[in-house]
């Protein structure tokens, strides 16, 4: 036989005093449990097998006297009744069970042959092994509505949250593979901007910058903030080559020292390429313009090393090497804290690790070619090196290396300067507007590594890399001979005009 223990479990005795339901329902063999809608209410007791303190409604009563929201369980195969009923009035079973919610104490009722509740404990309630039976509606809370309608939206708006959250991750992510994808699709990651944004960006290109051979350069503003410079390309033909040589050099390669190509444009017979821009415009309006601000040494020194590490970066770093073939003041641009990078890869080329290739067409700018462009030799990135030697002379005395002066004659700097050079005589190269403040040794290694670069047997200069070590002062520098070249002008040399008849 099972028995239904409320307040006497197993023989034990509860203190009146605490008014908690206990439902337990125990074996003769001492195994207990609690009847449905209750719980142990010291799980570790009965775990070491001791059901004294019984069971507990797993929802708290909700008690608010005519109004109360509890629900009953029913027991319907015990044997007689608990003792202690209390007979009440109702001529229903609905009216015996509002009768038992009215009371916050009421644990249970029963209605057979008239109306019975008990109140708080149950006591010596058995359960029966053979009819006939006794019914009993046991009382257990009900969850509160108001917290059940808080987690309900909880749960609810939570799930909202997670769905949006991840719809606007699954957008974002399609949209940068969607871009990635169309960009992928031109030369490497840059952005393709249509003719109708551009002109938009450059106020249908009206602010220009400057104009060279190839085309004009115009500031405009993409994307509502960033300031950038639009080089718009004119002609076909070799214009449409220098384009797609332009696009697929800088496209590649990013270096502190060069310029940062941002995107192009392609429509019809329009070339444009955005760059970002530099607001202290190119390194010749500073050097060669009475107008400008003067350029101290310290920062024509780290200039010309700036510009050595783009060179180097380009002949050296990149998967191919990258010759300019056009270095001159006017393809060095200036940022807002006068950084050097280099612009302008319309004539580069891409050669080999074994630049063994031949250049068929001369490039560049007259008075910065390499000897190697006219004998037809094979072209190297010493091509370059050459150049960065003339560019060099010109950062440190302000002067260009050729000017035409009468006769037919060009004064020639680069000749004067590799005299001076083998006599000692640095200062004199040095930019009169500085009045002389530079640092002597730091001049004078600035003009024996230029004096380098411009020899006339591409084996006989340095590449850019030794060119950095030697400006940086970590290796040391050679005097260095006259080019045999400029020997063979020493004969009409004028030293006061440095000039030669061309």
């Amino acid at each position: 036989m099972q028995q239904v223990v409320v307040g006497n479990l197993c023989g034990a005795t509860l203190p009146a005093a605490k008014l908690v339901l206990f439902t337990v329902v125990c074996t003769s063999t001492g195994t207990c449990k609690c009847i449905d809608g209750f719980s142990p209410t010291e799980p570790s007791e009965w775990e070491l097998g001791h059901f004294v303190s019984g069971c507990s409604r797993i929802t708290p009563s909700n008690c608010q006297g005519a109004v109360s929201t509890d629900s009953f369980v029913l027991l319907d195969n015990l044997q007689g009744f608990p003792d202690n009923p209390q007979n009440v009035t109702a001529a229903t079973s609905e009216e015996c069970q509002a009768a038992c919610l009215s009371e916050c104490f009421c644990a249970a009722y029963s209605y057979h042959s008239g109306c019975k509740i008990w109140h708080s404990m149950l006591l010596n309630l058995t359960l029966a092994d053979n009819p006939p039976y006794t019914e009993i509606y046991m009382r257990i809370g009900s969850p509160n509505k108001s917290r059940l309608h808080i987690l309900v939206f909880i749960l609810i708006f939570g799930s909202i949250a997670v769905i949006l959250v991840m719809l606007m991750l699954l957008l974002i992510y399609k949209k940068r593979s969607s871009c990635v994808a169309s960009q992928a699709k031109m030369e490497g990651f840059l952005a393709v901007y249509s003719y109708a944004q551009v002109k938009k960006a450059t106020r249908n290109l009206s602010d220009k910058l400057g104009e060279g051979s190839f085309g004009s350069v115009f500031k405009g503003t993409i994307a509502g903030s960033t300031i950038v410079a639009v080089k718009k390309l004119k002609g076909l033909g070799h214009t449409e080559k220098q384009f797609r040589t332009e696009v697929q050099t800088v496209g590649m390669i990013q270096h502190t020292n060069l310029v940062r190509l941002l995107g192009f444009c392609t429509g019809g017979t329009r070339r444009l390429l955005v760059y970002e821009y530099m607001p202290n415009g190119s390194l010749d309006s500073h050097l060669f313009s009475e107008t400008s601000r003067v350029l101290s040494w310290n920062l024509r020194h780290r200039i010309v090393i700036g510009i050595a590490r783009g060179l180097a970066y380009l002949h050296e770093e990149c998967r191919d090497s990258i010759i300019h073939c056009d270095i001159k003041p006017e393809n060095i641009l200036l940022d807002a804290e006068l950084c050097p990078k280099i612009a302008d890869f319309g004539m580069a080329k891409l050669l080999g690790r074994e630049f063994s290739a031949v250049l068929t067409s001369i490039r560049g700018t007259i008075g910065y070619l390499a000897p190697e462009w006219i004998s037809g030799q094979p072209i190297t990135y010493k091509a370059d090196v050459y150049s960065f030697g003339v560019l060099l002379f010109e950062i440190i005395s302000g002067r260009r290396s050729t000017e035409k002066i009468q006769h037919g004659n060009h004064r020639y700097f680069p000749l004067y300067a590799a005299a001076k050079v083998n006599e000692g005589d640095v200062l004199c190269l040095l930019d009169d507007r500085l009045e002389g403040n530079a640092s002597l040794k730091e001049l004078d290694v600035a003009c024996r590594v230029a004096c380098w670069c411009i020899q006339d047997d591409e084996i006989h200069r340095p590449s850019m890399r030794q060119v950095i070590h030697m400006l940086e002062g970590i290796v040391g520098v050679e005097l260095p001979p006259i080019p045999a070249s400029f020997q063979n002008l020493m004969d009409g040399y004028d030293s006061d005009l440095y000039s030669v008849e061309v």
